[in-house]
């Protein structure tokens, strides 16, 4: 027998005082996550656009040697 502690609880959703929540955040190296992004981004899977709006937070050393990099690379 569950004491009333351990009852589970329900919560009724009211769109009304919906509250937004923060989207959680994870730190990574680059190194973790640049492979299987590429190959992502090879085959155009379509999951890597669902998260073509977010945001990425990355030092400004890597932001100006990114920036020249598409300056200076031949068009297509």
């Amino acid at each position: 027998m569950r004491s009333a502690s351990t009852e589970p609880r329900l919560k009724l959703f009211d769109p009304e005082n919906r509250v937004a929540e923060a989207p959680r955040m994870k730190r990574v190296r680059l190194k973790q996550i640049i492979n299987v992004l590429a190959e992502a981004a090879k085959s155009d899977r379509t999951w890597l656009s669902d998260f073509s709006d977010d945001e990425v937070k990355i030092s400004a050393d890597l932001y100006e040697v990114l920036t020249l990099y598409r300056r200076l690379r031949p068009s297509a």
